[in-house]
């Protein structure tokens, strides 16, 4: 039972939380890239979707990406998740934990309570809305 994805569908952009497929105890938070049908391939460090000619706009990004990987295609009823910290993140990119079907997502990021200092809401564009103490 997933209440934030009951009227809607996964999208690109969503920040997801799926069990480890290593250690169904632990949970990863990572954000969709590819939607089901869709061809992943990284070049540069640079996400294309479907052999398009423009990159992905990925304005959340802490460093500039390196490296290369794909294609991948994502099957249907899956997703291809990626972590924000691209260069050290393990991912859809890496076995075990590959593309993840729907009916392994638990929820959607909607807001961060840890750490402390990060504190605040997750907008549309997967940036913290960070809230201060001083506000």
């Amino acid at each position: 039972w997933r209440p934030a994805y009951l009227f809607s569908e996964p999208e690109r952009g969503d920040i997801i939380v799926f069990p480890c497929p290593d250690d169904e105890s632990q949970y990863y938070v990572k954000r969709i890239i590819a939607l089901p049908g869709e061809t992943v391939e990284i070049r540069e460090g640079k996400v294309y979707i479907d052999g398009a000619e423009e990159p992905l706009r990925e304005t959340y990004l802490k460093e500039e990406p390196y490296g290369a990987a794909g294609p991948f295609e994502v099957p249907e009823k899956a997703y291809f998740v990626m972590g924000d910290n691209r260069n050290g993140s393990r991912d859809s990119r890496s076995t075990p934990i590959g593309t993840v079907k729907e009916e392994y997502i638990v929820g959607r990021t909607l807001f961060r309570f840890f750490p402390f200092d990060r504190f605040g809401q997750i907008g549309d564009t997967g940036r913290l809305n960070i809230v201060s103490a001083e506000e």
